[in-house]
């Protein structure tokens, strides 16, 4: 049996109907479905179980895994409430780490871009204890991704026991199926996309800094299926262990993110630019791009979606379909 944490959740949801389309129906998944509909992410899927994370380790006592897929967390990186964040994101994947560790069970966990704060123009993922300390998030979330990182990275330097597969995955700027419920956190495509279809402008942020265009900020867009891809790797290598950056390699901009969109539905783009909100200029990434050679060399040939080739697949196959669930 494999253990899906934040099964229910964007990327957790779409690890689950890979494993079930591969024709593993041993998954069971902890996660909160709440009020947002997360449930019909996990609508299509097989399930040998469903664990509340309050009932985690109580289920686990006892219970012979062949791996866990973390995808648990607080993700919003606008959350404030620093002991809940903690308590989530850091505490519990600790207790899983030591969990998996003594009952010798592999462990492939979801860090995340946002330990590279504003990146000062690297986005290097040696994952040494001293490389991982010059970081610096810029916000809760991130922070106590990296954390966790670290202290799994001590326990590596200090010749302690670990897992028998240990992965940590800094995750860039994820988009695709099964988002819709996290609301102002989806990727700004599912946001924008009734806008899109309906004709109505697309409102992005102009540019503060000089020398960028409006629209022009870049990020490392990758397209979820290229995470699955990466992560069902892993669970046929577990040679493999460390923390690699899991992004296409190449920064593309917003506006090409949207006019991507327009393009596939065969219309002309009407974007609007609009002022960035003053509380955020200070700490906004201009630039994210994750170098992946770290993961090449460990033996991952899986290559990435093309940014216009992933929007199209997400526009015909999902968002533009009355279901929009994978």
């Amino acid at each position: 049996m494999l253990l899906v944490t934040g099964g229910a959740g964007f990327i957790g949801s779409n690890v689950v109907a890979a494993l079930n389309d591969a024709g593993r129906t041993d998954v069971a998944v902890c996660d909160f479905l709440g009020h947002e509909g997360k449930w019909k992410n996990l609508a299509k899927r097989q399930l040998a179980d469903f664990v509340a994370p309050a009932d985690l380790f109580g289920w686990l006592s006892g219970r012979k895994l062949d791996g866990i897929i973390h995808m648990g967390a607080i993700s919003e990186t606008t959350a404030t409430d620093g002991d809940l964040v903690m308590a989530t994101n850091f505490g519990l994947s600790l207790r899983l780490l030591d969990w998996c560790t003594a009952h010798a069970v592999p462990l492939i966990y979801a860090s995340s871009a946002a330990t590279y704060g504003d990146g000062d123009g690297s986005f290097d993922d040696t994952d040494t204890l001293v490389s991982l300390k010059r970081l610096q998030p810029m916000n809760l979330y991130g922070w106590s991704k990296h954390v966790f990182d670290m202290a799994v990275a001590a326990r590596v330097a200090a010749g302690e026991k670990l897992p028998p597969q240990w992965v940590g995955l800094k995750f860039f700027n994820v988009f695709g199926p099964n988002e819709y419920h996290k609301g102002t956190m989806m990727s700004v495509l599912a946001r924008r996309f009734d806008d899109i279809k309906a004709g109505r402008a697309v409102q992005l942020f102009k540019s503060h800094r000089e020398g960028i265009a409006d629209g022009d900020q870049r990020r490392d867009f990758i397209y979820v299926d290229d995470i699955v891809r990466v992560i069902v790797w892993l669970l046929a290598t577990p040679s493999v262990n460390g923390i690699f950056n899991v992004g296409t390699g190449q920064a593309r901009s917003f506006k090409d993110l949207i006019g991507s969109a327009y393009q596939s539905l065969g219309t002309s783009p009407n974007i609007q630019y609009i002022d960035m909100p003053e509380q955020i200029r200070g700490s906004y990434q201009y630039f994210t791009q994750a170098t992946v050679e770290r993961l090449q060399r460990a033996g991952y040939n899986g290559g990435f979606t093309p940014l216009e080739a992933a929007v199209d697949a997400y526009v015909k196959d999902f968002l533009d379909r009355p279901d929009r669930y994978r």
